[in-house]
């Protein structure tokens, strides 16, 4: 599914996740270096994106989209891994 194809509000709910992203990239600083912002803030964006990914949770939900499916090529073998094993492993 393409960003085109999205609702507005998955559209926003993509690009705010992204733009918070980024900016989390271009402020990390080396490492032994002070972190630029202050606790409340690194809290106040981890909440945010928390939000914001259970909102995109939601709207999958919805509309029935399976959002635990992973790229794959076409080509490649699948496997059938059992959950469960008939012998204990000690």
């Amino acid at each position: 599914m393409s960003f085109n194809d999205l609702s507005k509000e998955q559209q926003i709910m993509v690009s705010l996740r992204k733009v918070l992203s980024n900016i989390i990239k271009e402020i990390t600083p080396e490492k032994g270096a002070p972190y630029p912002l202050s606790e409340q803030t690194v809290e106040d964006i981890r909440m945010s994106l928390a939000l914001i990914t259970a909102r995109e949770q939601e709207l999958a939900d919805e509309q029935g989209i399976n959002n635990l499916e992973r790229p794959y090529y076409s080509d490649e073998p699948s496997q059938t891994v059992p959950l469960h094993y008939s012998k204990k492993i000690h």
